[in-house]
C-alpha cells in the first residue's frame, strides 16, 4: 500500500494495545478482546488521533495556520483537532452544529469544557440541518480575509486521507493478532463518520485478514449508512490505489441507536455500567456506549457461536462521560 508516501505527524508512540477482556468474556460466554484505540496521543485519546496525523501534515504542508472544523457539542473530534492545534502552535475554529436541538451549553462539562481549556480561538453553533460545508466555508472565507491561512477538516476527519488512519490501525491489528497468535472472528466497532470504519475495511481487505467488520451505528438508518460507508471505503481504496472490499462486506447495524444521536438509551447505560464494573474500560454514551451494546445484545441473540473471539475497537471518547453523570449515578 506504501502508506509511507504520505506525509504523517505522530502523535501516539507505538501501537496501541490489544488485550483481553476475561471477565466480560465469561458474562457473555465468548472470547472478546478490545483494541485500545481510546489509549492513543493528544488529550485524553481516541480515534480521531490516527485521522489527524494525516490531515494535519498535510495541513502544515500547506502552510495552514488555522484548522476549522465540525462536530457536535461534545465532539471528540473537536477536542482532539484542538489538541493537535496546540501541539503544532495553530489555531483552531470550530463549528458546532446541535444535532439535538438546545444540546449546546458554554458552561457543560465533559468535551465542551475542554474546548475552552485547551483554546479554542471561535465556536459557532448552528442548528441541525445547517449546510456544513458552507458554514466551514464562510469562516474560512473570513479567515482568508484576514491574511489566514486556514485548512479544513470535514466532520469526524472521515474523508480518504483522514481514512488512512484506520487503514494504518488495521495493519496494525492483523500484526499483533500475528504476533499473539490470536485469530478474531469478528471486528465490532462504533459506526458514525464513517472514517474509522471505512479505514478498517480497506485495510483489512489489502491485508487479505479474512475478519468481517460489524459496525454499530450511532446516528443513521442502516441503509443510509453502509451507503456513506461504502462511498468512503471506495474513495479510499481508490485514493490508496488498492482494492475495494465487495458492497456486501459492508455491515452497519442500526438497532442500537436508540431515539437518535447522543439521545441515551437503556442498552448504552447497561454496556457502559458492565465494561466499568468487569473490566475497568471507561466507554462513552455517545459512540461506545452504543457500539458496546450492539456487541453485548448481538451475543444475547446468539450471533455469535459459542467461544467465537470478538474484538471490539474502543474508539475512546470518556470525557462525555462527565456530561452525562446524572444516567450512570445510583
Amino acid at each position: 500500500m506504501r502508506l509511507a508516501r504520505f506525509p504523517r505527524r505522530r502523535y501516539t508512540p507505538a501501537p496501541t494495545p490489544l488485550e483481553p477482556l476475561p471477565r466480560l468474556s465469561a458474562h457473555l460466554g465468548l472470547d472478546i478482546w478490545i483494541k485500545r484505540d481510546d489509549q492513543t496521543g493528544l488529550a485524553m485519546g481516541g480515534n480521531k488521533t490516527r485521522k489527524l496525523e494525516f490531515l494535519v501534515a498535510d495541513a502544515l504542508a500547506q502552510g495552514a495556520d488555522t484548522l476549522v472544523t465540525v462536530g457536535a457539542p461534545q465532539s471528540n473530534h473537536c477536542r482532539l483537532t484542538l489538541a493537535a492545534a496546540a501541539k503544532e502552535g495553530l489555531k483552531c475554529c470550530l463549528l458546532l452544529e446541535e444535532r439535538v436541538p438546545g444540546s449546546y451549553e458554554k458552561a457543560a462539562s465533559g468535551n465542551n469544557f475542554l474546548f475552552g481549556l485547551i483554546g479554542a480561538e471561535a465556536i459557532h453553533v448552528v442548528q441541525a440541518g445547517t449546510d456544513l460545508n458552507d458554514a466551514m466555508m464562510t469562516i474560512a472565507d473570513e479567515l482568508l480575509s484576514q491574511g489566514r491561512k486556514p485548512y479544513l477538516i470535514p466532520g469526524g476527519g472521515s474523508n480518504p486521507l483522514g481514512a488512512l488512519g484506520y487503514v494504518v490501525c488495521a495493519n496494525e491489528i492483523v500484526q499483533q493478532s500475528n504476533d499473539l497468535h490470536v485469530a478474531f472472528d469478528h471486528i465490532v466497532v462504533a459506526s458514525g463518520s464513517t472514517g474509522t470504519h471505512a479505514g478498517l475495511l480497506v485495510g483489512l481487505e489489502a491485508a487479505h485478514a479474512g475478519v468481517p467488520v460489524i459496525g454499530v451505528n450511532v446516528r443513521r438508518p442502516r441503509a443510509e449508512q453502509e451507503a456513506n460507508v461504502f462511498k468512503l471505503v471506495h474513495e479510499t481504496a481508490d485514493f490508496l490505489g488498492v482494492p475495494h472490499p465487495d458492497r456486501s462486506k459492508v455491515a452497519a447495524r442500526d438497532e442500537w441507536v436508540g431515539p437518535g444521536y447522543s439521545l441515551p438509551t437503556d442498552e448504552m447505560i447497561d454496556a457502559v455500567k458492565r465494561f466499568a464494573s468487569l473490566e475497568g474500560v471507561l466507554l462513552d454514551p455517545v459512540y461506545t456506549g452504543k457500539a458496546a451494546a450492539g456487541l453485548i445484545g448481538m451475543a444475547r441473540r446468539g450471533e455469535f457461536a459459542a467461544g467465537e473471539r470478538v474484538l471490539f475497537v474502543h474508539t475512546g471518547g470518556a470525557p462525555a462521560l462527565f456530561a452525562y453523570q446524572s444516567l450512570f449515578q445510583p
